[in-house]
C-alpha cells in the first residue's frame, strides 16, 4: 500500500500543502486527500469585500488540483479518531498514515448571549454572503454595527462604509482605536474613519446582541439592524475532542517541526497550531502564519518519509497588513516583541501593496505544483512499511 497523507482543509495552509507535498513525493510510494467541505478555495483576507457586495474570482479546487495527483474529497470533517488513524466525514470516512491538520477557524462569540443568534460575520463565504443578504434588505440610512477593533472589525467597517455610503456605520472597540500601530499609521486609520463617517465609540465592551440593537457594559444602546461581530478567532473543536494534545485554545500543540507532540503521525498548520514565535509570543492566527507553519510542516513530513533533513523555518511576525477600502491601507511594520515601529506605509501605495500579497498568495494556493519538478523524492522504505517511516 502506497503511504496515505490526508489534509483537512483547502485554506491557505492546507491547499498550498497538498499541492507541495505532491510535487516532492512520488506518487508510486504516496497517496495524498485533501478533505474540504466546499468546492471552492476562498480567499478568507477578501470576504470582508464579499461581504460589502464586491464579487470574488472563482477558483475551483477540482482545477487547482487537476493533473497533481491530489485527491479531493468533498465533504464535512466531523471528528478524528487518532488512536485508529480514521476521520469521520458526513458521507464516509478516511483512513490516514500521516494527518496535516488545517481546519482553520471560525468566529469566537466569547459567550456573548445572542451572537450566534443575531450577528453577523466574515469568517466564511456563506457568512460573507449572510451579511452581503443584510446590508442588501436595509436600504438607505440602515444602521450597521461593527464589533471589534481589531484588523478584521477595520476592514470589515471601512468597506462597508466605502461601498455601501448610504448605510451608517459604526464600530464599537474594547480599547483605543488602532492602539497597536505607531503615532502616524493610528492618525492616518482615524482620517479614514472620519473620511467615511464612521463613528467609534471606544473602551465599550458589547455584553448582548439583540436583533435590531446591541447592549454596552455600562448599558449604553447601539441601533444595529445588521450587527456584525469582529470579537476574534477560535478554532474548532474536533481537535480537542480527538484526544490531540490542544492549548487552551484548543490549537494543536507541536514540536518546531509542526509535529503533534502527543500524535506523531499529526501535523497541523495555519490557525490550527500552537506556535511560540521567535520572540517567544503565540503566532498570531494570520495568512502570514499559515505560510510560514506551512512550510514548516510540508518540509517535516518529506524528510521523515524520504530519510532527508528537515530545514528550519523562521517563526516571525513582520507586522500588519490593513485594508481601508479599495484605495486606502495602512502597512505597519512590527519589531521582534510585535510593538510597532515608526516606519509605515500609507495610502494607495500601501492598498497597491496589500493587493499585490493577496493576488500571491492566492496565486501561489492556486497553482501549487507550479514548476513540478520531473523527478520527485521516494520513501525510504518499502510502501508497506511506510507509515513506520512516519514516526520515526
Amino acid at each position: 500500500m502506497r503511504h496515505r497523507i490526508v489534509v483537512l482543509g483547502a485554506g491557505y495552509a492546507g491547499a498550498y500543502s497538498a499541492g507541495i507535498l505532491a510535487r516532492r513525493l512520488n506518487s508510486a510510494d504516496t497517496e495524498i486527500t485533501i478533505v474540504n467541505a466546499e468546492p471552492d478555495f476562498v480567499e478568507r483576507l477578501r470576504l470582508h469585500q464579499l461581504a460589502a457586495g464586491q464579487d470574488l474570482k472563482k477558483r475551483p479546487l477540482a482545477d487547482i488540483f487537476a493533473g497533481t495527483g491530489v485527491r479531493l474529497r468533498l465533504a464535512r470533517v466531523e471528528a478524528v479518531d487518532v488512536e485508529r488513524r480514521t476521520v469521520a466525514l458526513d458521507d464516509g470516512e478516511l483512513s490516514y498514515d500521516t494527518l496535516l491538520y488545517t481546519l482553520g477557524s471560525t468566529v469566537a462569540d466569547h459567550g456573548v448571549p445572542g451572537v450566534a443568534e443575531h450577528a453577523l460575520h466574515v469568517t466564511g463565504r456563506a457568512a460573507a454572503l449572510r451579511l452581503r443578504d443584510r446590508l442588501d434588505g436595509l436600504g438607505e440610512d440602515g444602521r450597521v454595527l461593527v464589533v471589534g477593533g481589531g484588523l478584521t472589525g477595520i476592514e470589515a467597517a471601512t468597506e462597508i462604509a466605502e461601498s455601501r455610503p448610504g448605510l451608517k456605520v459604526a464600530l464599537a472597540a474594547r480599547g483605543e482605536l488602532g492602539d497597536w500601530l505607531s503615532p502616524g499609521a493610528r492618525r492616518h486609520l482615524r482620517g479614514a474613519f472620519d473620511r467615511f463617517g464612521i463613528d467609534v465609540h471606544e473602551y465599550t465592551s458589547i455584553e448582548r446582541v439583540e436583533p435590531t440593537r446591541a447592549i454596552g457594559a455600562d448599558g449604553a444602546v447601539f441601533a444595529s439592524e445588521a450587527t456584525v461581530w469582529c470579537g476574534g478567532f477560535a478554532v474548532h473543536p474536533i481537535a480537542a475532542a480527538s484526544g490531540l494534545e490542544v492549548a487552551d485554545t484548543g490549537q494543536i500543540i507541536v514540536d518546531d517541526t509542526m509535529r503533534s507532540v502527543s500524535h506523531p503521525d499529526v501535523y497541523a498548520a495555519g490557525d490550527s497550531v500552537h506556535v511560540i514565535g521567535e520572540n517567544g509570543r503565540p503566532l498570531p492566527m494570520s495568512c502570514a502564519s499559515a505560510g510560514f507553519t506551512s512550510m514548516q510542516a510540508i518540509a517535516a513530513i518529506v524528510g521523515r518519509l524520504t530519510g532527508r533533513e528537515i530545514p528550519s523555518t523562521a517563526m516571525k511576525y513582520y507586522g500588519n497588513h490593513i485594508s481601508l477600502g479599495r484605495h486606502d491601507a495602512i502597512t505597519q511594520m512590527v519589531d521582534g516583541d510585535a510593538r510597532a515601529k515608526s516606519w509605515y506605509l500609507r495610502g494607495g501605495a500601501a492598498a497597491r501593496l496589500k493587493n499585490g500579497i493577496l493576488k500571491g498568495a492566492a496565486w501561489s494556493t492556486s497553482h501549487p505544483t507550479f514548476g513540478m519538478p520531473a523527478r520527485k523524492h521516494r520513501l525510504i522504505t518499502t510502501p508497506e512499511r511506510s507509515a513506520e517511516a512516519a514516526l520515526a
